[in-house]
């Protein structure tokens, strides 16, 4: 028997040949009596074309429809010069077919199976088996493999072991909520979905395993986005004897291999840094993008010394003042104000002021703007003076609580960075932020929180500030941002027991209370724990990112909606009484 051909191991070197095609029917068209017809598999598409001269061969071929599953053998001939098509790779010739068997008839899909479908997401999420035929996703997983191939040769090349850790977990809520298992064997207790390996990979370095990685599927029970899933994939690293440089530079290399095996694209190495207080003073975000410019100026102290209540009283409570700086931004309409100052809205901003400069040497007269009136001449001229403004540019504003005013400001700027099209769509720019906080404070418990999480090593020389000034210390944190997406971040853990201790108690987590989450962990640092470190890449999010999808449902094989279903499989389901009753679990009658 011939052996099969892929649909995409054809060209002009192949005429004459005897071939064996495996593959789904894409179209089916009668010319003049001659049956064209596109079978397509994986690999690509051929053209088979059944001629009257074999009946039985020519009324089986005229009786296929889309998505019959069919083996065809033939033979490989070349196409009339006039027939050549040149955007497809075997559009130099057909296969003139001499046997067709159907492997399986289809019905008629529920939409069309190629690129340019317009079928809704939910209704092809509901058929999700049948939009994964479609060009475009097949295309979408093969990146997908191409791209987690690379990681891992990247890191086999680097040392690394992949090993896996356990999927049936303890509950520790630190972050999101935990998705719940609960044990038949243990009546009343619940295993956790891991949120992510965290501490394991951390006992993988206590075991002097060194440099592990694994490809690892997380799950987190949290409000979902277009790039959040409540079951997700990371790539994922932790390093002994390293610090916070040696872990940067792997991560370098490995999201670098990623790109080059997924966009062919080359990065330059090493990246951007930018500690996170720049971040937020000069762009309100912690994942600035770095494309394009139109930084902030805080003008909170100028603010201080005018009647402007809407400007001074955030700068004398403790809020803050900034201004986005936009040359030539004077040419924007008011309607594209007005919807500008809509947007900030979405941020919890309450309006969004402005100045247009039409003439600089003529303050405040040259200067077009509600607000004008309201500030003196002097600090006008400095405000200008700060931004270093020119004619025709325009200044926004914003005034209020400091994150409002970040958020605000910081999603203003990157949306006009894409209006005023400031920066090339293909760029990519790599940046690195670096200095967290170690804590923030929780209003609503009253107490500190690890703003990464509670195993992040401070920054040595701030340790001193624990007991004293704990929201001023630093972290040996660090986020990698791509075009003003986080794609990943790590930390240097603690490695010292009563470090860890004091860092929990500092949280507000009673030695009872640590015992009782980490104990397994607190007791492994008591045995010769190396310094060590790590770090995640979000899969998804890279792969979204790479193919320039607004969703990471669109890289996912089987994603869930929005709101956390499968609408395929129709989960999550109820189950019987009976498997409830074996749980020791009843159900609820509210």
């Amino acid at each position: 028997m011939i052996e099969r051909t892929r649909c995409s191991d054809f060209s002009a070197a192949n005429i004459g040949q005897q071939v064996r095609l495996n593959g789904w029917v894409q179209t089916n068209r009668d010319h003049g009596g001659v049956t064209f017809i596109d079978v397509r598999d994986r690999f690509g598409l051929v053209q088979i074309v059944a001629h009257p001269d074999t009946p039985e061969v020519h009324l089986l071929a005229q009786s296929l429809r889309q998505q019959d599953v069919v083996e065809v053998t033939g033979k490989v001939i070349a196409r009339s010069p006039e027939t050549v098509n040149a955007k497809l790779a075997t559009g130099e010739i057909e296969v003139s077919v001499t046997h067709i068997h159907v492997q399986n008839r289809a019905k008629t899909p529920p939409f069309t199976l190629d690129d340019d479908c317009d079928a809704g997401e939910q209704h092809r999420l509901e058929y999700r088996y049948l939009d994964l035929r479609r060009p475009v996703m097949q295309r979408r997983m093969v990146l997908r493999h191409k791209v987690t191939h690379a990681a891992r040769n990247f890191l086999d090349s680097q040392s690394f072991l992949e090993i896996e850790t356990p999927i049936l977990n303890k509950s520790t809520p630190e972050g999101a909520r935990d998705y719940l298992v609960p044990s038949r064997t243990y009546p009343g207790s619940c295993f956790a979905l891991p949120q992510s390996p965290q501490i394991f990979k951390q006992l993988l370095m206590v075991a002097g395993m060194d440099r592990y990685f694994q490809i690892a599927r997380c799950f987190r029970d949290e409000d979902l986005r277009a790039d959040r899933q409540p079951e997700f994939t990371q790539v994922d690293l932790e390093m002994s004897f390293v610090d916070q440089e040696d872990v940067m530079r792997v991560a370098e290399g490995l999201i670098s291999a990623m790109l080059k095996a997924g966009l062919g694209v080359k990065l330059d190495t090493p990246f951007a840094r930018i500690n996170y207080h720049e971040a937020m003073d000069k762009y309100g975000l912690d994942k600035p993008d770095m494309r394009f410019g139109l930084p902030h100026t805080d003008i909170s102290d100028l603010m201080r010394k005018v009647e402007f209540k809407v400007f001074r009283e955030p700068a004398e409570k403790g809020g803050l003042v900034k201004v986005l700086h936009v040359p030539g931004g004077a040419s924007l309409s008011r309607k594209q104000i007005d919807d500008y100052t809509k947007f900030v809205g979405i941020y919890g901003a309450k309006g969004l002021a402005w100045i247009k400069v039409n003439d600089i040497t003529n303050i405040p007269d040259g200067l077009q703007s509600p607000i004008v009136k309201f500030l003196p001449e002097d600090v006008l001229r400095e405000i200008l003076d700060r931004v270093n403004a020119a004619n025709g540019d325009l200044l926004f504003f914003g005034a209020g609580d400091a994150k409002v005013v970040n958020d605000a400001l910081g999603n203003l700027r990157n949306e006009l960075g894409r209006d005023l099209k400031l920066y090339e769509e293909k760029a990519h720019s790599f940046v690195w932020v670096v200095d967290f906080p170690m804590f923030g404070w929780n209003a609503d418990e009253k107490r500190l929180e690890a703003l990464h999480h509670p195993f992040t090593a401070p920054v040595a020389e701030d340790m001193s500030l624990l007991r004293s000034e704990p929201l001023a210390m630093r972290s040996q944190a660090y986020d990698l941002v791509w075009n003003g997406t986080e794609i990943g971040g790590g930390s240097i853990r603690i490695h010292d027991q009563e470090m860890q201790a004091a860092v929990f108690d500092a949280m507000g987590i009673s030695e009872t209370e640590a015992q009782s989450k980490f104990g397994f962990l607190l007791d492994a640092l008591q045995y010769g724990a190396p310094p060590h470190g790590g770090l995640a890449f979000g899969l998804d999010r890279v792969l979204a990112l790479m193919l320039g999808t607004d969703s990471i449902r669109d890289v996912i094989p089987f994603p869930k909606t929005q709101r956390a279903a499968d609408l395929m499989c129709q989960a999550p389901s109820e189950v019987s009484d009976a498997q409830l009753q074996e749980l020791g679990l009843r159900r609820s009658r509210l």
